[in-house]
């Protein structure tokens, strides 16, 4: 049983199949895929790590394995990250935006069902995955696992060393633009959205979903926050955990209506 981030450490489940959505090695997707015909639902998972290249894709194999097993086909999706040459802004979300592309695209071959996807992000991935949904109009949900879902209040508070600064290449006073384009609570998105969140989070602070969840409420977006008592930033990704029956119930719910 793992604990907290020990879930970094302990290898995933093996996938089914990795596929290249880009010439750069940081431009891959791992397949998850229940076993029969399909076409299946998708649940698109795009990982955290602020950002930054130190972390990749393994350690959201864990939930993309455990949702494959509630007959929902899952692509953890790995992106140039800082780091990497043509991560930060706006090279990582064009790297999202690709991959997601690619997979309907191929959505044939894979077993997937065009018209039943949804997109998930832990952590920082979470911004990414609220981008998505911002920008791809076909997305019906989001769901936000202990997102960083607010960079300008991220900024504010130097989240793990000001990694947003990192980021976006500068604070909010130097490239205003990049604050506009890439954060979440600035964002119109037509989705419906789910936040779920630890209150015991020391990561990224609960308070960033809630207030985002109220501030998209006032824009008459369909946002809403699902809290989980005692669980931590990893928790919410661990199926091991005692938060995972309430995560994995979000998530086969938000699937069961698009």
């Amino acid at each position: 049983m793992t604990l907290g981030d020990d879930i970094l450490s302990l290898p995933p489940p093996k996938a089914d199949a990795r596929a290249a959505y880009g010439g750069d090695g940081n431009q891959f997707v791992d397949l998850r895929v229940p076993q029969g015909k399909g076409p299946y639902p998708l649940a698109i998972c795009i990982h955290g790590g602020y950002w930054r290249a130190k972390y990749d894709l393994g350690y959201l194999g864990h939930l993309c394995a455990a949702i494959t097993s509630n007959r929902v086909a899952t692509a953890n999706l790995e992106y140039r990250r800082i780091g990497n040459a043509g991560g930060g802004w706006l090279g990582t979300f064009a790297d999202i935006r690709t991959a997601y592309q690619f997979l309907l695209q191929n959505a044939r071959q894979f077993r997937f069902d065009t018209q039943r996807v949804i997109v998930l992000g832990h952590s920082a991935g979470a911004q990414l995955a609220l981008c998505l949904a911002a920008h791809e109009t076909e997305v019906k949900a989001a769901i936000s696992l202990a997102g960083v879902v607010d960079l300008q209040r991220a900024y504010e508070l130097h989240l793990s060393n000001d990694a947003v600064v990192e980021f976006l290449g500068g604070t909010p006073g130097d490239v205003p633009e990049h604050y506009r384009e890439a954060d979440p609570m600035k964002l119109a998105i037509h989705a419906r959205q789910w936040l779920v969140h630890g209150n015991a989070d020391g990561i990224v602070p609960p308070a960033l979903s809630e207030d985002y969840v109220s501030a998209k409420g006032k824009a008459k977006e369909d946002a809403r926050l699902v809290k989980i008592a005692g669980a931590g930033h990893f928790e919410v990704v661990d199926p091991l955990s005692g938060a995972w029956a309430k995560v994995g119930k979000v998530v086969v719910d938000v699937v069961g209506k698009v």
